[in-house]
């Protein structure tokens, strides 16, 4: 008897400490896979550039992205800020979101985002990259969200517009 609650306690024990680790890794997972889909060439402003602002790492685009017919879009704010970001969206939310293009709201996101090839994605592969979104620092930094398609002055539709400062 006092043998099985030995081997009892020190699995219990185990399982405690692994579940401890355990967001600290989801997080890490998160950082790795955003680094590797490169989500802040995207999200970042200057993204694009040779000189991101990573002072708003993931903070929201400085560049919009025309699609004809479909309209003009700029990245999302991916951090928790609540009012300008993400931080009222829960992790099965985000997650959703990014595997299957549709926000908490019902909104289908831009085929700019490529959301459906971070379908394939493993579920806890796209809830690792959620709990590192939420592990950020909040930024407010508020992107124009979508708009209706729009011609330049020689009447063709840009495919990557630059917003100015």
């Amino acid at each position: 008897m006092r043998s099985t609650s030995l081997k009892l306690a020190a699995t219990l024990g185990l399982a405690a400490a692994l579940s401890a680790c355990a967001p600290e890794s989801q997080v890490a997972r998160g950082q790795y896979l955003v680094s590797v889909v490169g989500c802040s060439d995207c999200h970042t402003p200057g993204g694009f550039s040779p000189h991101p602002d990573m002072s708003r790492f993931l903070a929201g685009s400085d560049t919009e992205f025309s699609l004809p017919g479909l309209g003009v879009f700029t990245p999302a704010n991916l951090t928790p800020d609540p009012k300008t970001g993400i931080g009222t969206w829960t992790v099965d939310q985000i997650a959703t979101a990014i595997t299957t293009g549709v926000t908490p709201s019902g909104r289908i996101l831009s085929p700019a985002m490529p959301w459906s090839d971070f379908a394939h994605l493993t579920h806890s592969d796209a809830l690792a990259i959620a709990t590192y979104l939420k592990s950020l620092p909040a930024i407010s930094n508020q992107v124009p969200g979508p708009a209706a398609p729009r011609q330049d002055e020689a009447g063709t539709v840009q495919a990557i517009l630059q917003r100015s400062p």
